[in-house]
């Protein structure tokens, strides 16, 4: 559960690839040998897998793609995935000829120096940019030579956010090509119970889906199935060139039998809480809206739009102004007014009349719709048991009046003082949307960017819809302060009908009897409290009942101040620190008590900044290909085998080929593997005796 807490992860830069020999360069397919169908370029993406392991709305999804090059000449192979702008990277992996290369993912600032850093020096490195109105884009390209195989590996988690009722994982589909085993795995498992799950897909329509999709639940778990066969890629009624493209999305929810549910989980809880049928708190909304030159045209025509059919939408409990800004400030009343239907009516008219003229004064503008909505509280024009909003929607940068947008900011916090939350809309890409989702922020509302496209005016109200119905406000999450040693926000302004609040916290004590969570929150009509209490009975069951939960999770990252550690299950560890240093340290399984064959931990450096004659240690010298070679093979002093040239490091060490027994699948047999053995106790190939590297038990 403390993956909550983990920062968005933006790049993962890799060692450099230039060393094994590809050329930076892409290459011209050249000759006319046929090739097999879904090639495109000389490159055939023959499998691409998404695998989603959901349990209690935190989602853990592997994207595995693979690749041939059967071009004659190396290509350049580019690997694109487009993630939730609410995901994070843990791990990025590129496979090569089975050598594998371990990604190094780095935080957001971090991240972009690095990666022209690396770009700069020839270097593979991949970077998330913003690619749509749900989506980040990771792109990563790498060059393979003629023949070779790729595998591109890209791990992502996301804590699933309840919208308008339902949990939502969104997949961007678009292979580009014909791939011949597509498939995307979805296993849900939610202890409160599912009470519904589908899942759709833009690009097809029900009756190509056929037998490509399935979808089912029972009690607390759910899957969800897509694996398109070629002949149902062909027939896709309405892809274009690129085939499969389009939206995946998986909507679900789970049971209620009350407004709270707390789960633990090895020291750790998480609180859900989503009340159902509150009536709603009254709300004072004041529209703050740009009317610049910049908005002239569709902008402001389709903002006009979505007025209109808020306005349709208004309870009449509501209150509500228009506060225009350009150049100067203008209001359509002086001050809030009641949704009452003849001042709706006043105020279609009223929106319709708007047009655009002159400069952008951001400030006044929210100062006045801020100020407004203080005064009619102050001055009692507004019930007591209400809420007040402010929606301000620009689609550019404040160039009048006070422009400094850290300035802007401070005017904007202590106007408000913690009373009411601010929503931004970013109209447009011509606008400073990191001062507008910062404001927002530290006033406990959110930023959206509204894209240009035809169906704006029905995403600025989609927005709207989703502050319309408050039904707490205030509301306050607390938990016995001698049972928690650390926790997630537990305060907020409104909650929303339709959404959820997560809280998550680490407990003091693991083996706890009981645990108490109490919401506090003002109501419509009165104060409310619920009241959540989990008993060892409970806490038993609810671990019983976790599936292979947990264990679902075979790759664990953790990064804090600048190291990252990254644990394989059943296979490595990886430590990264400074700038690009890597070492692996791989676990050799044999067995405990075996006669012959010891536990010992091998490890392997990687420094993605210097050549590998500056890296030591036990099987050190492996991980750069052109470090390590086989050579000069010829008969040995035993007829039956054969003698070689070693060269490790530039040192040539002679090795004979021979058999080893392995005894991991079979403890009484073994099974015979071929393998290399080196003269002169090895000298060279380690640092140090083997005897420094024996652990005398690793189980």
């Amino acid at each position: 559960m403390a993956s909550v807490w983990w920062p968005c992860l933006v790049l993962a830069l890799l060692s450099a690839l230039a060393a094994s020999g590809f050329p930076r360069s892409p290459f011209r397919l050249l000759g006319k040998r046929s090739l097999p169908e879904g090639v495109t370029d000389g490159v055939e993406v023959y499998s691409t897998i998404i695998n989603s392991k959901v349990t209690s709305r935190f989602a853990h999804n592997v994207v595995t793609t693979r690749a041939v090059n059967r071009a004659d000449k190396a290509k350049e192979v580019s690997f694109d995935v487009e993630l939730p702008k609410t995901a994070f990277i843990t791990n990025f992996t590129l496979t090569i000829d089975g050598v594998t290369y371990p990604g190094n993912v780095k935080e957001k600032e971090a991240a972009k120096k690095q990666y022209e850093k690396a770009v700069s020096q020839g270097k593979t490195a991949g970077l998330v940019k913003a690619s749509g109105r749900k989506l980040e884009k990771f792109t990563v390209s790498v060059n393979v030579a003629a023949g070779s195989k790729v595998t591109f590996e890209l791990t992502y988690e996301e804590l699933l956010k309840r919208h308008k009722g339902k949990y939502e994982m969104y997949l961007k589909i678009q292979p580009k090509q014909l791939v011949k085993h597509f498939e995307i795995e979805a296993d849900i498992f939610e202890p409160q119970g599912i009470s519904m799950l589908d899942a759709e897909a833009s690009f097809i329509t029900n009756d190509f889906l056929g037998s490509a999709l399935t979808k089912s639940f029972s009690g607390k778990k759910g899957h969800v199935s897509f694996k398109p066969s070629l002949d149902q890629q062909r027939s896709c009624p309405t892809c274009t060139d690129s085939l499969l493209n389009g939206d995946f999305t998986i909507t679900y929810d789970v049971n209620r039998e009350s407004p709270g549910n707390v789960q633990i989980v090895n020291g750790y809880f998480v609180h859900f809480f989503a009340p159902q049928g509150l009536p709603v708190v009254p709300k004072s909304v004041a529209f703050v809206i740009d009317v610049s030159g910049s908005m002239a045209g569709r902008k402001l025509e389709q903002t006009k739009e979505a007025l209109l059919r808020i306005l349709e939408d208004m309870k009449e409990e509501d209150y509500l102004n228009f506060i225009l800004f350009s150049g100067d400030v203008s209001t359509w009343k002086e001050h809030l007014v009641q949704a009452t239907p003849e001042n709706l009516q006043e105020a279609k008219m009223f929106v319709k009349s708007i047009d655009d003229r002159g400069m952008t004064n951001i400030n006044d503008g929210l100062l006045r719709g801020i100020s407004m909505l203080n005064k009619a509280r102050e001055e009692h024009r507004v019930p007591e048991r209400s809420t007040s909003i402010v929606i301000m929607l620009t689609d550019g940068d404040a160039n009048v009046g006070e422009s400094r947008p850290e300035k802007i900011q401070e005017n904007v916090r202590n106007a408000i003082r913690g009373k009411f939350p601010l929503y931004n809309l970013g109209f447009g890409n011509n606008l400073n949307y990191n001062f507008l989702e910062n404001m927002a922020l530290e006033n406990q509302g959110f930023a959206r960017r509204i894209y240009e496209d035809s169906d704006a005016d029905l995403q600025l109200q989609g927005f709207y819809e989703e502050v319309a119905n408050p039904l707490l406000t205030g509301v306050e999450v607390e938990y016995p302060e001698n049972a928690i040693l650390d926790l997630t926000q537990n305060t907020y302004q409104h909650f929303y009908d339709g959404s959820e609040i997560v809280v998550a916290g680490r407990l003091v004590d693991e083996d706890m009897n009981s645990f108490k969570a109490d919401v506090k929150g003002h109501g419509a009509t009165n104060d409310l409290t619920f009241t959540e209490e989990v008993t060892t009975e409970k806490i038993t069951l609810w671990n019983r009942a976790m599936p292979s939960t947990f264990s679902w999770l075979d790759t664990l990252t953790v990064t804090q101040d600048g190291l990252s550690m990254m644990i394989n299950k059943k296979k490595n560890m990886v430590v990264s620190f400074g700038d690009g240093v890597t070492f692996v340290v791989v676990l050799h399984q044999v067995w405990k008590k075996h006669p012959v064959h010891r536990d010992f931990l091998g490890f392997y450096v990687v420094d993605s900044h210097r050549m590998s004659a500056q890296t030591h240690g036990l099987l050190g010298q492996f991980f750069q290909p052109f470090d390590f070679k086989v050579s000069d093979i010829r008969p040995g002093s035993d007829p039956t085998k054969s003698d070689a040239t070693l060269v490790v490091k530039n040192h040539q060490l002679t090795v004979t080929r021979g058999s080893q027994k392995d005894y991991r699948k079979d403890a009484s047999v073994g099974t015979k593997v071929v393998c290399w053995f080196v003269h002169n106790n090895g000298q060279g190939l380690i640092d140090g005796v083997h005897t420094d590297y024996v652990i005398p038990s690793l189980f």
